[in-house]
């Protein structure tokens, strides 16, 4: 087996034994990110729309890490702590794809997540 570890400068750093990604042949297994902004090394709690933009950008940076974009998604999970926020969530998430070409994705309501955040996403792409 060929694993390739994928970290990024511009998302957060991980904070347990795990990195943002791992490559696998043609598979990138992405780690979930929270709305942590490594540029100012600061959790974004303005809301739940800031927090999904931020946890989506924190994807972006590592689908780039990896030289890949949204279009190379092919699974997500959302986690949420309060399903009435799935609209918003929703429409931010669907912003970054291409409707035609969207992953297959799940969406689950959790009673926490790390650092009491409201949102975390995890991904599965591919070459």
């Amino acid at each position: 087996m060929n694993k390739v570890i994928i970290n990024s400068e511009k998302a957060p750093k991980p904070v347990g034994p795990y990195n943002h990604a791992v490559k696998v042949g043609d598979l990138l297994f992405v780690s979930g990110q929270i709305p942590f902004d490594q540029s100012t090394e600061t959790l974004v709690t303005t809301g739940i729309e800031d927090e999904t933009k931020q946890v989506m950008k924190n994807l972006e940076a590592i689908l780039s890490e990896a030289n890949m974009t949204f279009e190379n998604v092919v699974k997500t999970t959302i986690f949420l702590t309060d399903m009435n926020d799935f609209t918003t969530v929703n429409e931010i998430y669907g912003s970054y794809f291409n409707a035609e070409t969207a992953p297959a994705r799940e969406c689950i309501q959790v009673v926490k997540l790390p650092r009491n955040v409201n949102v975390e996403i995890s991904m599965i792409a591919t070459k």
